[in-house]
């Protein structure tokens, strides 16, 4: 077994290497043009499955699939965590390649404050102070990046909300990333192929007809949905849920240093504002967790110190009757 140190180095490594990959992925659709964002969509569907299953063929890790079969419940959940990340891959490929990188960025970066509004309204969670000041300043964020674009922000909104979705669909069903995956994209296949065959037989498919190389990126769309995600697995069991946490916000702003330096895409001051509004949320929440979780190991210190000392007070001797003389 790694020492600890050693486990966080390559958890760290696995961490940035994952939200590097998802960050650097604007680079990557505008170059399966001229396919659609939905004939995209379609191989990422497929070609994940494919890959997907070869990792899990070589890892010999199948034993999830029968109890699932057996739980309509939870396939049912499978189903709409496919829905819900087939909506997000689809409008996050479009809004990639219709200049709205900045706007996807955002959908990103608004994803947390979405999923803890998910916790009040869905889960009766119970939110601390500053946890509240933070929806509250994402909230203005909105309405002041709604004035700057004229209208809301909706790529961004459907993103947020999708992924938020997601999340809370997955938390249910209980399996690990790539089990969970292939499961979505089992659902996902047989749509999406009868798509793709669609589009073959009335000669609107690029697949083939527009270069070997072509192809080749559209198949590539498994790997590059699936090795991100099998190194955020192999990160998320050796760091804490604070690293992660604060880790995943690499993705958002990789997606936003690339819509505004190498897409050129307008930032006009109003959404400078709003983009700050969001991040002073953003890092409100950061503070609160990390001195949450650090209270957290404080208390569960002193409660072992006083559990450690227990032991060696009741071994003390103890002074016995005095005798009269």
């Amino acid at each position: 077994m790694q020492p600890q140190h050693q486990q966080d180095r390559t958890g760290l490594l696995y961490g940035f290497t994952a939200y590097g990959l998802w960050g650097l992925a604007p680079l990557f659709w505008p170059l399966l043009e001229p396919a659609g964002a939905v004939e995209i969509l379609a191989h990422r569907m497929v070609w994940s499955l494919v890959v997907v299953g070869l990792i899990l063929l070589v890892l010999r890790r199948w034993s999830w699939v029968g109890p699932l079969l057996r739980q309509p419940r939870r396939l049912g959940l499978v189903a709409l965590a496919a829905t819900a990340i087939s909506l997000n891959w689809g409008l996050y490929i479009w809004g990639v390649n219709s200049g709205h990188v900045v706007e996807t960025a955002l959908g990103y970066f608004i994803n947390p404050l979405v999923s803890i509004g998910f916790g009040v309204l869905l889960l009766r969670e119970r939110l601390r102070p500053v946890q509240w000041v933070a929806v509250g300043v994402g909230v203005v964020a909105v309405g002041v990046l709604a004035v700057g674009y004229g209208k809301l922000p909706w790529i961004a909104l459907t993103l947020a909300f999708s992924f938020a979705t997601y999340g809370l669909v997955k938390k249910r069903i209980g399996l690990d990333g790539l089990e969970s995956l292939a499961a979505e994209t089992a659902v996902q296949f047989l749509p999406a192929l009868g798509f793709i065959g669609f589009l073959a037989m009335s000669g609107d498919s690029t697949f083939g007809s527009g270069g070997t190389g072509h192809s080749v990126l559209l198949v590539s769309c498994g790997l590059i949905t699936a090795v991100p995600l099998s190194l955020f697995g192999a990160a998320a069991v050796r760091l804490p849920l604070s690293t992660i946490g604060m880790l995943q916000y690499l993705t958002p702003t990789s997606q936003f240093i690339l819509g505004v330096a190498v897409f050129h895409e307008s930032m006009p001051p109003e959404r400078w504002a709003g983009f700050s509004l969001v991040w002073l949320a953003l890092a409100l929440l950061t503070w609160d967790a990390l001195r949450t979780g650090h209270r957290a190991r404080r208390q569960l210190a002193d409660a072992a110190a006083l559990a450690a000392a227990a032991p060696a007070k009741a071994a003390e001797p103890q002074p016995g009757p005095i005798s009269g003389g």
